[in-house]
């Protein structure tokens, strides 16, 4: 179980830190090399530097959004169930 974790935890680490340098150099370091350079086929357009990541922001907070609901009503659900088991 120990070395399971350990393998996923530098299995995440490890793509994570993929992400940001690739993140990085598209968005820091890219607009240095000119326009006909080799490198830019490496990578999209610039204007999606932007869009991905709020994309994936509002995709995320979306589901935190809907989880904190859905546990909000749940446990409202469960709170009148005990209210009418009392009364009753």
């Amino acid at each position: 179980q120990g070395a399971t974790d350990k393998v996923l935890g530098g299995t995440m680490l490890l793509a994570a830190s993929v992400v940001f340098i690739y993140y990085t150099i598209w968005t820091i370091i890219l607009p240095f090399f000119d326009r006909s350079s080799q490198i830019h086929n490496f990578f999209p357009s610039r204007e999606w530097a932007v869009r991905l990541p709020a994309f994936l922001l509002v995709a995320g907070l979306s589901v935190i959004g809907t989880f904190i609901g859905s546990t909000i009503v749940k446990e409202n659900r469960k709170k009148a169930q005990k209210a009418r088991l009392r009364t009753a």
